[in-house]
């Protein structure tokens, strides 16, 4: 008799482990989804291809160069109110987009291209010599000289970004291709405007 009730107590007590077991197993399986979502949604960028590593390669000096221009209109006096918070606004767009940039290459196992030599040619970069006049003009001829120069700049941002909306496949790096087309192009009309207006 104390031989049954034995067997049955422990008959019982391993199904309520197996049970508890069980539920664990189903518990853990059930919240590794959404870390898995979340890793995913975070930014994994597994699937890539040339043309996203391309994009992020060409972008960082190109975004690199348009903060250095901004640069030199922020550190003069005169700069018109308009153009110093145009300057402010590029710098305050592209600088994370650098850094996002930059993360991407690392995570693709993509070297870096943070120096602007090699550059020279692509859509819409200053030469060393544009960067000097840049820094030598003074006054509305400054202003003007910026707003032109960063037109050029931003229209060949615009081309390479559009190249990457058609061709890359890291859905990351093409979202924010069309960030770039969307803002960069706005700010083209707003130099526009006050290029017309000088």
């Amino acid at each position: 008799m104390k031989r049954t009730l034995l067997s049955t107590t422990l008959s019982t007590t391993m199904s309520a482990i197996a049970l508890a077991g069980a539920l664990a197993l189903t518990g853990c399986s059930g919240s590794a989804e959404p870390e898995q979502d979340t890793a995913t949604a975070a930014g994994e960028h597994t699937a890539h291809n040339d043309a996203d590593v391309m994009f992020a390669q060409m972008m960082i000096p190109h975004h690199e160069q348009a903060i250095e221009m901004a640069d030199v209109v922020l550190a003069r006096p005169d700069a018109a109110p308009q153009v110093a918070e145009l300057a402010t606004q590029i710098k305050a767009a592209q600088a994370p987009e650098i850094e996002t940039l930059g993360q991407w290459l690392d995570t693709w196992g993509a070297e870096r291209t943070s120096e602007h030599g090699g550059h020279a040619g692509m859509d819409g970069m200053m030469s060393e010599d544009d960067m000097q006049m840049l820094a030598d003009a003074a006054g509305p001829e400054a202003d003007r000289l910026f707003l032109e120069q960063m037109i050029v700049h931003h229209q060949g941002a615009v081309e390479m970004a559009q190249e990457e909306v058609e061709s890359g496949e890291d859905a990351g790096a093409v979202e924010m291709a069309r960030t770039i087309v969307d803002t960069q192009a706005a700010e083209i009309e707003t130099m526009e405007g006050l290029l017309a207006s000088m």
